[in-house]
């Protein structure tokens, strides 16, 4: 081990003592996680300025410092799945009628859809006005080794049918699907959950003594379960620290240059969305400010992590702790989130790709056709993207074969990716949560549940 890893590796020591201090001097969970979050974007510039021309020491750097962070993001998936299974039966044991669960769904999905056409829109608004195309666009090295491969990954994707990513919902083995399987895993055990859940509602009904020993057994299971992730949550500013460092220190300033134009429009639209939101949110009778200080921790760790999956935990507890969200609201939102409905990746990325690409097909981005196609086109293939890094070029490899358009294009912006993608899954994770507020208040089913809040540090 070097001299310079070595120092390197006992600042970032010192930067987690710093930080666990912190927490017990008193300092809130989302306070800790800004303050992780500031020096993990300082330290990786400052790798990058002092080892510039040692770039073996920054990748040996982050080796290292990658076990906390990927390590904290592995602890996080770990939880998803007995989540989702063990908070779905839950909630739909809850319930007083069947019914009432048809009618959260449908509110749910109905507000992820209507977010993402309202991003699909913003995103062509936004590309227009900046009159981005893909004609000025130069594919170089990584991004002709990239395309190839992705119009093999394209032959697959683009035979999906509405009806065989419906069909792909449905749970055909939930062990399988427990493990993460298939992109649309989540689903399919959010369906198996539901389904039992249902079951348990109808023993409840027929057998009161049987109903009432798996009431509580599924009490107690997801008691644990949820001890469990806050244990996980708790790790929150660590991870945080080593994600950051990794986005900051292996960034190419080159990337961020030769298409500072792209990036600088993806983030003014993301910034609209977010506006939407706060709308959304003003409507339903909560303030803006207080939603996004509450919420700051999880779109902390979705900016860094770019998965809105390994988000749910947090996305969950957050909803029903901070947000006041009744616990089955928050639990469909934040894991149909994941797959259906994506405002950043499977909304404003795939509309903008596609008014860029336009042009060089001869067609008219600014055509009310165009247009309408386009954000019907969205709207459908926002059902099933994957909820982790790389979902937004799933969500494209759909619309663009489905507009007309060659794939091979996506392969351009492959650099700049991860950049973007911070931000947009940040948006995503905002748009499960405010379709959860919403449908919440709309539904006048707001909820605290103490239990969640026993154990946990502020």
């Amino acid at each position: 081990m070097s001299l310079a890893l070595t120092i390197n590796l006992l600042v970032i020591v010192a930067l987690v003592v710093g930080l666990v201090k912190l927490r017990v001097m008193g300092l809130s969970l989302s306070r800790r996680v800004l303050v992780s979050l500031i020096a993990g974007a300082v330290l990786g510039l400052a790798l990058q300025a002092i080892y510039i021309d040692s770039p073996e020491v920054i990748t040996a750097t982050l080796g290292w410092s990658n076990v906390l962070g990927s390590g904290y993001v592995s602890l996080l998936k770990m939880i998803i799945m007995p989540l989702i299974l063990v908070s779905m039966i839950a909630a739909v044991v809850r319930m007083e009628a069947v019914a009432a669960l048809g009618k959260i769904g449908g509110l749910v999905v109905g507000m992820l859809i209507f977010t993402t056409i309202i991003a699909a829109l913003i995103g062509i608004m936004v590309t227009n006005i900046f009159g981005l195309s893909a004609e000025g666009l130069t594919e170089g090295a990584r991004e002709l080794a990239r395309a190839e491969v992705l119009v093999v990954r394209q032959t697959t994707v683009a035979d999906m049918g509405l009806a065989q990513i419906m069909l792909s919902f449905i749970p055909q083995n939930i062990f399988s699907d427990l493990t993460g399987a298939r992109p649309t895993s989540i689903i399919a055990v959010v369906i198996f959950g539901i389904l039992t859940g249902i079951a348990g509602l109808h023993l409840k009904h027929d057998h009161p003594e049987q109903g009432a020993a798996f009431s509580s057994f599924v009490e107690t299971a997801q008691a644990v379960v949820l001890r469990l992730v806050r244990m996980v949550i708790g790790l929150t500013p660590y991870g945080v620290l080593a994600l950051m460092l990794k986005v900051t220190a292996s960034s190419s300033g080159d990337d961020i240059v030769n298409l500072l134009g792209f990036i600088i429009a993806s983030y003014l639209a993301i910034l609209l969305m977010f506006c939407v939101h706060a709308f959304l949110i003003f409507l339903a009778g909560k303030s803006p400010v207080d939603y996004f200080k509450r919420v700051w921790p999880v779109l902390t760790f979705a900016f860094t992590s770019r998965s809105s999956a390994a988000t749910i935990p947090l996305n969950v507890e957050t909803q029903i702790r901070e947000l006041n969200v009744a616990s089955p609201i928050a639990n469909l939102s934040a894991t149909f989130g994941t797959t259906i409905g994506q405002n950043g990746c499977a909304g404003i990325y795939p509309a903008m790709l596609a008014v860029m690409v336009a042009p060089t097909m001869g067609v008219n981005p600014l055509d009310p056709i165009f247009i309408l196609t386009l954000v019907g086109v969205v709207a459908i293939s926002s059902f099933g993207v994957a909820g982790v890094g790389g979902g937004a070029t799933f969500a494209a490899l759909i619309v663009l074969p489905a507009m007309g358009f060659p794939v091979a294009l996506v392969a351009l912006l492959i650099s700049i990716e991860p950049l973007i993608d911070m931000a947009r899954t940040a948006l995503n994770v905002s748009g499960s949560m405010t379709a959860g507020l919403v449908t919440s208040r709309l539904l006048g089913m707001p909820e605290r549940d103490e239990s969640l809040t026993e154990g946990v540090s502020p």
